[in-house]
């Protein structure tokens, strides 16, 4: 695929794994829409790539459509990259035996999973409308963000590894479902990511968790997850699947 002129919407693009992304994206030829919280660094993200910073909260249906809409009015949409969510720990009991809110289940589930559902509908929508690749036929990529607590969540995980075990899940039947429209959807499962939360860590305990990778024995980087992205962009074959890039790690249970 070829991105020169073409548009790209990153979720949670104002950091992290989604601001490497961008800017992978951005030197490749595309036009990039940052969206993530009124909140973040979203305006001066955007305007280091020359993009579009776009303010929305993605469980919202009509700020992810304005987002949406954004990017479609920088080129044809065909790339998005699902980064938006939040990893706060929780066990389904606290230390007094007590039952943790529901709300609190809730909300990690709706963010992480229903706002990347969200965000695949809006844009699966304007992807489909849009004319095909005049090179592949193409009509976009769409790559999701799920994580290893999909498949070896820890104690204190069973919300985030729901809500990451349910974009794992969805992968599939959605490539599925939109593969008549030339759309191609895969989900990469990092592992120990050096984001900014793990970032804000002592260093000997970055350094910890580190060493609990089998090789290489670190953190991964944000721009190896971007790197992948961008192979998936490229590999047209690459379709309805979940790649683990997480240096051959496998959680224990604490």
């Amino acid at each position: 695929m070829d991105l020169s002129g073409a548009s790209a919407l990153v979720t949670g693009g104002a950091s992290g794994l989604g601001f490497a992304t961008a800017q992978r994206l951005s030197a490749a030829g595309a036009a990039v829409t940052i969206v993530d919280l009124p909140s973040s660094a979203g305006i001066e993200r955007a305007a280091e790539l020359g993009g579009t910073f776009a303010p929305a909260d993605v469980t919202d249906p009509d700020q992810v459509a304005a987002a949406v809409a954004a990017a479609t009015r920088a080129g044809p949409l065909r790339v998005v990259v699902n980064c938006a969510g939040i990893a706060p720990p929780a066990k389904v009991l606290d230390r007094e035996g007590r039952t943790t809110p529901l709300a609190d289940f809730e909300r990690l589930v709706r963010i992480n999973l229903v706002g990347t559902y969200n965000v695949i509908g809006q844009a699966a929508a304007a992807m489909a409308a849009s004319a095909p690749d005049g090179v592949s036929g193409d009509r976009g990529v769409i790559v999701n963000t799920a994580s290893v607590a999909a498949f070896d969540g820890q104690i204190g995980q069973p919300a985030y590894s729901a809500s990451k075990g349910g974009v794992h899940a969805m992968t599939l039947p959605i490539a599925r479902e939109l593969a008549r429209y030339g759309i191609r959807v895969v989900t990469i499962a990092p592992g120990i990511m050096e984001t900014p939360m793990l970032k804000g860590l002592p260093q000997a305990a970055q350094d910890s968790l580190g060493e609990q990778v089998p090789y290489p024995a670190r953190l991964g980087r944000p721009d190896e997850y971007a790197s992948l992205v961008l192979e998936i962009v490229r590999n047209g074959y690459l379709n309805g699947e979940t790649i683990r890039l997480d240096g051959a790690i496998r959680m224990a249970p604490r």
